[in-house]
């Protein structure tokens, strides 16, 4: 059983996720039918799981709301600020209620309560006048006896349907649960063609009548194709409180006949019940067997059809844990096969050689299609970033839109789940201290409604976000005087505009002017740099003061396997992302000593370049190759050098942490195991460069 409860708090966490990004949708079309018929479905959905694995607060909570939203999809209830914002907390408390599985939140569930009784009574008292003016007309003329007291054509007359016979009677205290039998009714309604009877001889007159009960029951026919089952599900959740009946009785659409019809409605004036058998009888008569084969397609066929469209599973479920390991017996794959090529390149074995090489193709074909699988969208994060907006402009009482693109652009879940909190660091920043308030925005002629864009796209073998915003900016001549004050730089120091911005980067750094719920403790962006370095990303701002400011996040797609170059430095092997990498080019060892500034020509254009051997101070006894290589990598938009001893190869490199020693060290991301057992260094080429330069 625990397994199956593990599989519904999955399922149920995917559905809550889900019903909070419809609702932040809705908020924005609330006149979408389709958006409100969703929100509804994943209610009931939650409400049924949650009953049957044991969740009876959570079961009792969702009903309510689904009560909530049937009122709204049957028009009488329409979407509002004050409805949303009792889902949105409802949202809350699902999930808390996930987590816990006993917290209750009875104010809330009372806030609930309260909003669907005063509804419901209002609808009851509406839907009985109404209710009993059609009978009144009924029984003042019995002559026009074809006309049907209440009528819906859903389904077309050529289709093969079964025609059903319904008793439904609820309690008189049903309402108290928060059910309205007329929506029941009427979803019956929409399942095929109906003739509906209320029934109103339990009605008292109308002084006497208490709205919180119910006295009304009815008695429908159906034609439809779906089957008794079907028609039992709508009723699922009030079998309890109902006495209920559903019979078949004829094995096509009866309703069809002119006959039948008059009869029904005689009967319908006689008794305060129909009588089964002899409705039976009565059809029987109407038609006979062969009248079935005047139908195209049978009821069996279809759901033939439909068995064979649901067998084709499209996806499945599959645990993060089963993906991880994955991955890592993937990377033990890789290590191991590229042992097996150096093994096979010293044997002088021509079949040896071939094995390890369709080995090698079908490593690196598993290698890719392990980080397909592991690779997720970026919209599965987008929610909650969505919805730190809605709350937080709400409570800034600012009115802030908030647009994404590139929601489909896929990253390791690893990177996914570390990107999360640095992005809501840098939203929380925009709304707080990036959008101006209402009267500021006035003055400066903006838009009332400040912006804030997420932008992600592929770029080379990284995947860029940029966070935009259209707010006050940031004055770069502010952060360096707060610089000046707080001795971190010294008055004549220069700086470019870029280097002053990475200045917000430094712990407990800030310009905000006073410590508010949301930011200015300098907490921040600091813990926004920290964390995009650990996943080897960087991170960037350009701003200009009453323009708006951007953020821009570049990351890997992946952190467990790469494809790199490898070179070798003295006696030392490096890995260099093959990502980074733009030319290879051997050059004199003399030219690259006698080079003025650092820089040489290659193509007859000038690159400036790092000479590695003496940057990383590895000079030895081993002279120097006297040709050598320089590899150009890209660094934000421009070529640059490195400068290597030899180019061995390329290389999939498995990463491999290099340990708590050297966590603080940033110019290697880590290291591979070669296919002879000894260690190579993974070089991370922008941090270096931007090392260098300093330095420089």
């Amino acid at each position: 059983m625990e397994q199956f409860k593990k599989k519904f708090i999955d399922e149920a966490n995917d559905l809550i996720n889900e019903l909070e990004k419809t609702l932040l949708k809705l908020e924005k079309s609330p006149n979408d039918k389709a958006l409100i018929e969703q929100i509804f479905r994943t209610m009931h959905s939650l409400k049924g799981g949650s009953a049957m694995f044991g969740f009876t607060k959570m079961d009792k909570f969702t009903h309510h709301l689904e009560s909530l939203y049937d009122l709204v999809r049957s028009n009488k209830l329409h979407v509002s600020a004050e409805l949303l914002n009792i889902t949105f907390k409802a949202v809350d408390h699902l999930k808390k209620l996930i987590l816990s599985g006993n917290e209750q939140n009875e104010k809330l569930d009372k806030e609930i309560e309260m909003l669907i009784e005063s509804i419901t009574s209002s609808i009851f008292i509406e839907s009985y006048k109404s209710t009993r003016n059609v009978e009144e007309e009924s029984n003042s003329n019995t002559a026009n006896q074809d006309s049907p007291i209440s009528e819906s054509e859903n389904i077309a007359s050529t289709d093969q349907v079964f025609t059903y016979y319904i008793y439904f009677q609820p309690d008189e205290d049903i309402l108290k649960y928060g059910n309205n039998p007329l929506f029941i009714v009427e979803e019956i309604n929409q399942l095929g063609k109906c003739k509906i009877y209320p029934r109103l001889n339990k009605v008292p007159e109308i002084e006497n009548i208490n709205p919180n009960l119910c006295y009304l029951y009815w008695e429908i026919y159906i034609a439809t194709t779906s089957d008794k089952n079907n028609i039992k599900d709508v009723f699922m959740f009030i079998e309890d409180h109902c006495k209920l009946e559903i019979e078949k009785i004829c094995d096509l659409n009866i309703l069809e006949n002119t006959e039948f019809q008059k009869k029904i409605d005689a009967l319908s004036l006689k008794a305060n019940k129909f009588s089964v058998s002899e409705i039976k009888q009565l059809t029987s008569s109407l038609y006979q067997t062969k009248k079935i084969e005047n139908f195209s397609l049978s009821l069996k066929e279809k759901k033939a059809k439909l068995n064979v469209e649901n067998n084709q599973i499209s996806s499945i479920r599959v645990s993060a844990n089963k993906l991880d390991q994955l991955m890592n017996f993937v990377s033990e794959l890789v290590t191991t096969q590229a042992r097996l090529s150096l093994f096979a390149e010293h044997s002088n074995s021509a079949e040896l050689i071939s094995i390890a090489e369709n080995i090698e193709k079908i490593s690196r074909n598993l290698r890719d299609n392990a980080f397909s699988i592991c690779l997720i969208p970026l919209e599965s994060v987008l929610t909650r970033f969505q919805r730190l907006v809605r709350d937080l402009s709400a409570e800034l009482k600012k009115d802030v839109s908030f647009t994404i693109e590139g929601a489909e652009t896929e990253l390791d879940k690893s990177i996914i789940e570390s990107i999360t909190d640095p992005i809501m660091h840098i939203l929380r920043n925009s709304l707080d201290h990036g959008i101006e308030g209402l009267t500021e925005r006035k003055k400066l002629n903006k838009p009332i409604q400040g912006q804030i864009q997420l932008k992600a796209f592929y770029s080379g073998a990284n995947v860029i976000i940029k966070i935009q915003d259209d707010g006050a900016g940031i004055d770069s001549e502010k952060i360096r005087l707060k610089a000046i004050s707080k001795g971190l730089i010294n008055n004549d120091t220069v700086l470019s505009r870029k280097e002053i911005f990475e200045l917000l980067f430094l712990p407990g750094f800030s310009t905000a002017t006073k410590v508010t719920d949301v930011s200015g403790r300098g907490v921040g962006m600091d813990v926004v740099k920290r964390k995009i370095t650990e996943i080897r990303g960087d991170v960037e701002i350009e701003s200009e003061v009453n323009k708006g400011t951007t953020i821009t996040i570049t990351l890997p797609l992946t952190l467990s396997i790469i494809d790199g170059l490898l070179v070798k430095v003295v006696d030392t092997q490096f890995v260099i992302p093959l990502s980074a990498v733009i030319r290879i080019y051997a050059v004199e060892h003399q030219i690259l000593k006698n080079a003025f500034n650092n820089f040489v020509v290659l193509d007859n254009m000038r690159y400036p370049f790092y000479y590695l051997r003496d940057e990383f101070a590895m000079e030895d006894d081993s002279p120097a190759p006297k040709t050598e290589q320089i590899v150009l990598v890209n660094y934000e938009g421009t070529s640059i050098g490195l400068a290597v001893d030899s180019i061995i190869g390329q290389y999939q490199a498995v990463l491999k942490p290099l340990g708590k020693s050297f966590k603080n060290q940033e110019l290697i991301s880590g290291a591979s195991i070669l296919g002879d057992g000894t260690i190579a260094l993974v070089f991370d080429t922008n941090k270096i460069i931007k090392r260098f330069s300093n330095e420089k």
